[in-house]
């Protein structure tokens, strides 16, 4: 079975635009478009996507409260990658505190888009482009600490380098050349890293990484 998509944006030639450039890929299906926030969690209820392209800002209801429903579904929630025109927006920092897998410029290229598709309907996040930890370590600074520190403390001195590690973008196998450690091993740690501190993926570790003060803007 293919990729399947839903595309929500409050304007039709976007999202024409992404249906014509996913559909035309063999393990792509679009399975559902919206227009704002409120169609969107019906239609992903309906027809339960593995990935939703989420619009931050439309009418009757935004993308961040959208986000916000979705990602607290007690099932397998989809994965959501939020559609921007700016690459420093609050509101695309709360959708990746919400639990959204990453975010996509609107003007971005077509092969962008879907690299980012299949990155996240395999489980991973979007930390690779330098822009997205930039917006993370920019809003962050702007926060109070994290009321949340105390869950840092559950984490075994190793975890806590994997959780460094993650905030400064490295992959799993970077992780595991720079602990020298198996890449197995560095998933193990990861998955308790995110079981420990009750995260939904790499994303809201980082974040809680640098609201924490673990990282810094100038360790990335």
């Amino acid at each position: 079975m293919g990729i399947r998509v839903v595309v929500v944006d409050d304007q039709e030639l976007v999202r024409t635009g992404f249906r014509v450039i996913l559909s035309a890929e063999p393990d792509i299906d679009v399975v559902g478009e919206a227009s704002n926030g409120r169609e969107a969690i019906s239609v992903v209820g309906r027809v339960s996507p593995d990935v939703v392209l989420m619009d931050i800002r439309m009418p009757v209801l935004d993308g961040l409260a959208a986000t916000r429903h979705i990602a607290i579904d007690p099932e397998a929630p989809p994965r959501v990658i939020i559609l921007t025109t700016f690459d420093l927006d609050e509101y695309v920092y709360e959708a990746l505190r919400l639990g959204a897998s990453g975010f996509l410029l609107k003007d971005g290229p077509a092969d962008q888009l879907l690299s980012a598709v299949r990155v996240v309907a395999r489980g991973d996040a979007l930390l690779a482009p330098q822009v997205t930890r930039r917006l993370i370590a920019e809003f962050s600074r702007r926060r109070r600490p994290t009321t949340r520190p105390h869950l840092l403390q559950t984490l075994t001195p190793r975890e806590l380098e994997v959780l460094q590690l993650m905030a400064r973008g490295l992959s799993n196998t970077e992780i595991g050349d720079e602990l020298h450690v198996a890449e197995t091993t560095v998933r193990t740690h990861v998955a308790r890293v995110l079981a420990k501190l009750d995260l939904r993926n790499r994303v809201q570790a980082v974040v809680l990484a640098y609201e924490a003060g673990l990282v810094h803007p100038s360790d990335s």
